[in-house]
């Protein structure tokens, strides 16, 4: 097998055999921990923690430890939250809460930047186009990482022991340590490192000095939007619609519906973007997302209506799989000189997203929360298309496997 692919493989089933675990248990824990709101009061410490990771740890330790060591320590946190969850109280749950948050932005961050570099790599060798590559490794990832989902509703559903889910988290680490390939960021750069090693003050604040290239804060809005539409689809059409109407037993079996589509067209659309093009691509989702939105503001639920509860979810996992492959992908591409701030960057807005949409999730009516979801659409489409704007006129007629040589201070603008 080729090697790159393997090590992607390697990942993504740590992350499928990581997130079977953690979903299990956070899908769990408003049920679990009810007593004086324990396990809510928990998630809200993973989210508020992992914003303040996300600002400063990930190219810290992506730096000093590589990628495979930053997920493994990684993924040790989020068994550290497990093992809490055996012996709940405040004592327990919430510091573990808050190492879970502290180890998410490295481990997300590690894993993005680990597919950028293998398919920058592959590419190199193969004499293909890196951005190509690197969906198509996105869309393997999240094809199997987005079947956690499955498996983490089965356990909620079935409500299987915690030791399982011990096991399972234990089963990830051991998958990383012993057979993913150690690859460093320097792989590319190995000269300028060795020449110029960038101070522990710079790297500290790297994710923010990153806000310097226009195109990340204008692709702020998209990446919080990521985080609104999966608050949305787990908390509000999941409580409001599904539970209301059918019962909370139906839960399960539509966030199933969710991740299914999810998983398969997450390979799909990151096979196909090298015919299509991205653009296309966040056309189609934002389209789909959009009827979606007017469709619930329309609906009435009725029980009879069993298969149009499953229509909407089946169609969220649709414009899912694409807001995560392409999104990833395109930081990956347009930032791969920076990818360790970048994609930092990204965990951070997409967390401040999930963070406000559950922070108004029981104020408001679901109406409204519906037309904030559709602003912060419009708002996110309109602001990804300057980025492509930028990008087309920083070098018209360029081919995207060659501007990678243009590379400059964070401020000037690269494809690669």
């Amino acid at each position: 097998m080729e090697r790159n692919l393997k090590n992607v493989l390697v990942i993504s089933f740590g992350f499928l055999l990581l997130f079977t675990a953690y979903g299990g248990l956070q899908s769990l824990q408003s049920s679990l921990h009810s007593e004086e709101g324990l396990g809510v009061a928990s998630l809200s410490v993973v989210y508020a923690a992992l914003i303040l990771s996300s600002m400063f740890l990930p190219p810290i330790l992506i730096k000093k430890l590589g990628c495979k060591w930053t997920i493994t320590g990684s993924m040790c946190c989020y068994i550290a939250f497990s093992l809490g969850n055996f012996y709940a109280s405040w004592y327990t749950l919430i510091p573990t809460s808050v190492i879970l948050g502290l180890g998410g932005a490295p481990l997300w961050s590690a894993k993005c930047t680990y597919l950028t570099i293998a398919g920058n790599s592959y590419a190199e060798k193969a004499g293909k186009n890196g951005k190509d590559i690197i969906n198509q490794y996105f869309g393997v990832f999240f094809l199997i990482f987005q079947s956690s989902g499955i498996w983490g509703n089965l356990i909620s559903s079935l409500i299987f022991s915690q030791a399982s889910n011990k096991a399972s988290g234990v089963l990830a680490v051991l998958l990383i340590v012993i057979f993913l390939d150690q690859i460093k960021s320097d792989q590319a750069e190995t000269e300028k490192e060795v020449l110029e090693t960038p101070s522990f003050c710079s790297t500290f604040l790297a994710t923010f000095q990153h806000l310097k290239d226009k195109r990340q804060c204008l692709l702020i809005p998209l990446t919080m939007y990521s985080g609104f539409e999966q608050g949305f689809l787990s908390g509000d059409y999941t409580k409001s619609y599904v539970t209301c109407a059918l019962g909370i037993h139906y839960v399960g079996y539509v966030m199933i519906c969710f991740s299914s589509v999810n998983s398969l067209c997450s390979l799909l659309f990151g096979k196909i973007s090298q015919f299509t093009g991205r653009k296309l691509l966040f056309a189609l989702a934002a389209v789909t997302n959009t009827a979606c939105i007017v469709a619930l503001l329309l609906w009435k639920p009725h029980p009879k209506q069993l298969a149009v509860f499953f229509v909407f979810p089946a169609l969220w996992g649709l414009s899912d799989a694409i807001w995560q492959t392409q999104t990833n992908g395109l930081y990956g591409i347009l930032f791969e000189k920076h990818k360790e701030a970048a994609f930092a960057n990204y965990r951070l807005w997409e967390s401040f997203g999930f963070v406000i949409a559950f922070g108004y999730s029981t104020k408001l009516q679901v109406y409204i929360k519906l037309y904030i979801l559709l602003s912060v659409l419009v708002l996110s489409m309109v602001t990804y298309g300057a980025v492509e704007y930028l990008e087309a006129k920083s070098s018209p007629g360029t081919p995207t496997a060659t501007k990678k040589e243009n590379v400059g201070p964070l401020t000037e603008e690269t494809d690669m």
